[in-house]
């Protein structure tokens, strides 16, 4: 409490606008290769960031000591910074009205992980580990887990006083499987917000330890796809990867200004009507989404804004500024990784609502396509072109799923995609939890969606 209230005191020693963050940080990662130990590593990191808003300048200042002259001299710092540059700058910045945050707000989770024994944690990515190289034709494996506890204190000068404690840990499985001298690798991950047992919430830890060796192993020998524009199932992890990478960050309120092809289509169809698109600090739908915040580091609520409704386009997201350059409400996007950073416009849990079809249906209605699945990243640009790696893909024949293939490519333009969307399924998951988005600093993410159907660009056997 003491450290609260010299926080709050910064906020009233000087004429204009004034943020408080305090923020600790302590993360945790466990690795396992070929019974070895290769990481058993803990970071931890606090500090302070300041920033001030005079004459429409923004001045920012960040220290990793905590008394109060550090503090004061930080302040200094930014105010020095903001003035110096108020009479250059042509470009002024204001701040729209927000629903700021006051109060305490604790995820689920963060007391339990913080009480279970690092032995405990460790057992299990070893098992983890070592049951994936005991399955028949693997030929080696590696487990590794990570969690990051987080404390924040954010306190602005025109009503924000919060803290927030979130915990997020994340489990990744790979093997590895050999034949002829051909090697593949198979992969499944899990990342939530909270504790322990939400990792495996909607599915079993020998689920994911099942995945990763028999995509390894189906690799060895997998005919590959045919390429060209084919009708394909995406699952949800696929969903998921479309909607952040290709969708989400063309709708960050700093691209649409810098020139995203989402810029002047407010209002206008750019999907399928079965298609609603979204993007939230809460778990809509399901629990313990991996990129849960109550409270954006500016001290706005975090809640859901609806990015596609029904097709059209019908909001970006925002943190302060540029919702009140647009004219809008703050969507409370504004994140930070560190202390030391400045909030920048990032997504939270970005998802497709579910519809009301069966997958069963969807898959029975393709005569010849492929259902896919096994993200594996790739790249997608401000004009909504995309190309993504997947890596657990089968050919559907006659409305039937057949055998698995190689690993594929698949590319577009993501608005396209979307427009193509005929059946959207009732099911529901979050399955983009573990790793990072980048945006010039990381951010814990989540996304996912149902089943889709649509038409995509396969790359392959011509």
């Amino acid at each position: 409490m003491e450290l609260r209230e010299e926080l709050s005191r910064l906020c009233s020693l000087i004429d204009g606008f004034v943020e408080v963050r305090h923020h600790k940080k302590k993360s945790r990662t466990i690795a396992v290769r070929k019974s070895e130990i290769t990481d058993l590593s803990i970071k931890r990191t606090e500090g302070t960031a300041i920033r001030v808003l005079i004459q429409g300048v923004w001045g920012f200042a960040a220290s990793s000591l905590s008394d109060r002259g550090s503090l004061e001299r930080a302040l200094k710092q930014a105010e020095t910074m903001a003035r110096s540059l108020a009479s250059r700058k042509k470009h002024k910045a204001s701040l729209a009205l927000a629903q700021l945050a006051r109060g305490e707000f604790e995820l689920d989770g963060y007391q339990e992980l913080n009480d279970m024994l690092l032995e405990e944690k460790l057992a299990t990515v070893s098992q983890s580990e070592s049951r994936i190289r005991a399955e028949k034709g693997i030929e080696s494996a590696h487990c590794q887990y990570a969690e990051i506890f987080e404390e924040k204190i954010i306190i602005t000068s025109d009503g924000a006083n919060c803290v927030i404690k979130t915990v997020r840990p994340e489990f990744r499985f790979s093997a590895f499987a050999e034949s002829g001298g051909h090697v593949s690798s198979g992969f499944d991950s899990v990342g939530v917000s909270g504790g322990w047992q939400c990792l495996f919430q909607d599915r079993p830890l020998d689920s994911f330890i099942e995945t990763a060796s028999k995509n390894a192993i189906d690799l060895l020998d997998a005919p590959r796809p045919e390429g060209g524009t084919h009708t394909v199932i995406l699952s949800p992890a696929m969903v998921g990867l479309l909607s952040h990478e290709a969708i989400g960050h063309t709708v960050e309120a700093d691209f649409v200004k810098s020139g995203s092809v989402a810029q002047g289509m407010m209002g206008q169809m750019v999907a399928s009507e079965l298609v609603t698109l979204c993007d939230s600090g809460k778990s809509e739908i399901r629990d313990h989404a991996g990129g849960m915040i109550p409270v954006d580091d500016e001290g706005v609520f975090a809640g859901k804004t609806t990015i596609i409704d029904r097709g059209k386009l019908v909001s970006y997201l925002h943190n302060r500024e540029s919702a009140a350059e647009f004219g809008v409400t703050p969507t409370g996007n504004a994140r930070a990784w560190e202390f030391s950073d400045e909030p920048l416009i990032r997504m939270r849990n970005t998802y497709v609502a579910p519809g009301e079809d069966r997958l069963e249906d969807m898959i029975s209605g393709i005569d010849s396509g492929y259902y896919i699945e096994g993200p594996e990243g790739g790249q997608a640009d401000a004009t909504g072109e995309f190309m993504f790696g997947a890596s657990r893909v089968r050919a559907i024949r006659g409305g039937n799923l057949a055998e698995s293939v190689q690993k594929v490519t698949v590319s577009g333009n993501a608005f396209d995609v979307l427009r193509s969307v005929d059946a959207v399924s009732s099911d529901f998951r979050w399955d983009l939890g573990s790793g990072h988005c980048g945006k010039g600093q990381p951010a814990k993410v989540d996304a996912g969606g149902p089943y889709i159907r649509c038409k995509i660009l396969i790359g392959g056997a011509q």
